[in-house]
């Protein structure tokens, strides 16, 4: 299991990232910088560092580091990179640039493993499987049948943790586009003034970092399916040019004025009302409606209630193989109790409770269990 240390002033990001890096299958540990010097890390076996700052003093620990800022600008990430940062993030951190930049260091730093357990949380992370046979999900399986084949544009809205991603991927893999790149963007992740450079790319000295020329999101997504996450917190300027490529089929890197052609589907995500951010002004009436050519509502949770077994009954089979445990059966009046809670981090949440049940409670999980844990 790849080992990755967290060197973070703020607590709450601390937990933050580890609560994801453990569920994706990383061992973590948290220090403060002073506790940290070349001869701790070599005895601890860290794979990967994760900083908030001070990239000169990591440089001279021979293990491969990401920063992790809330404060960054384009010339620190210059100057980041070229004291050997295997890339730098800002806050709020994009988290699937932030695993798949570990899962680069995993890979390249490691000896083969047959079962590495970051390569099989990553399968279990891209399946496009959807659990549940309620009314309300099997509603949401019928419409990506019907939309799939098809290259029309979807906006898939609902709450946070519902699977809207998961959405996306099962359209993406019945479609046939499926052999072609799945690329995924998170509008809410990226800075206002380099959102325009990660979708479109950029060109050598349009910028102060522009070091060399660089494809965007929709150029890596050519001839595939581009997925953009939290659509809604997306700038007005961004919008506008996003609403160009839609309509043209045509983007131009940052620093040119040539036009590229793409064919990119693009399937849209938001866990905000957008017609509400159109009355504000806050977001584009127009590229609204170039979105929503197909509208998919993901059903929170508590409104399939009926499907809480079948995702318990997942998750316990898959948190079985991921931390080598044994699998546990949940008592009746248990899964009762759980399919009474309200859940208002959706499925994300039902499966930090379930991996917590079966790391704490005895041979089966009981109501006590589900009242002393959840």
């Amino acid at each position: 299991m790849a080992k990755v240390l967290i060197l973070e002033q703020s607590k709450s990001m601390r937990n933050i990232l580890r609560e994801r890096l453990e569920f994706e299958g990383f061992a973590t540990a948290v220090a403060e910088r002073e506790d940290v010097s070349e001869s701790v890390v070599a005895r601890r076996g860290y794979d990967a560092i994760l900083a908030d700052a001070q990239v000169e003093n990591l440089a001279v620990l021979g293990v491969p580091f990401i920063i992790v800022t809330s404060s960054g600008s384009i010339d620190e990430a210059v100057s980041a990179v070229k004291c050997g940062a295997e890339d730098y993030l800002t806050t709020p951190v994009d988290m699937n640039r932030l695993l798949g930049a570990l899962r680069r260091i995993v890979e390249r730093e490691q000896d083969p493993d047959p079962q590495p357990v970051v390569k099989r949380r990553r399968a279990v992370q891209t399946s496009s499987q959807i659990i549940g046979s309620s009314p309300a999900i099997e509603h949401v399986r019928r419409l990506i049948d019907k939309v799939a084949p098809s290259d029309a544009r979807v906006l898939i809205t609902g709450e946070n943790g519902t699977g809207k991603e998961l959405v996306a991927r099962s359209l993406h893999d019945k479609s046939a586009r499926a052999g072609a790149p799945f690329v995924e963007v998170n509008c809410a992740a990226i800075p206002s003034e380099l959102i325009e450079s990660e979708l479109f790319g950029h060109e050598r000295g349009a910028f102060t970092s522009a070091i060399k020329q660089r494809k965007g999101k929709f150029e890596q997504a050519n001839g595939g399916t581009l997925f953009m996450d939290e659509i809604g917190d997306m700038s007005l300027s961004a919008q506008a040019k996003v609403l160009r490529a839609l309509q043209e089929n045509k983007i131009s890197r940052v620093g040119s004025d040539k036009d590229i052609s793409v064919d990119v589907r693009v399937v849209a995500a938001t866990n905000k009302d957008i017609r509400a951010e159109i009355a504000r002004g806050n977001f584009r009436e127009d590229l609204y409606h170039r979105l929503s050519v197909i509208l998919i509502k993901v059903p929170p949770l508590r409104e399939r209630a009926g499907d809480v077994a079948q995702l318990v009954e997942y998750f316990v089979g898959q948190i079985a193989v991921e931390q080598h445990l044994k699998p546990k059966s949940v008592e009746a009046d248990a899964m009762q109790a759980l399919m009474a809670m309200q859940w208002s981090g959706n499925i994300r949440e039902l499966r930090n409770v379930v991996e917590r049940l079966m790391i704490l409670s005895g041979e089966r999980v009981t109501v006590e269990d589900v009242k002393l844990y959840c």
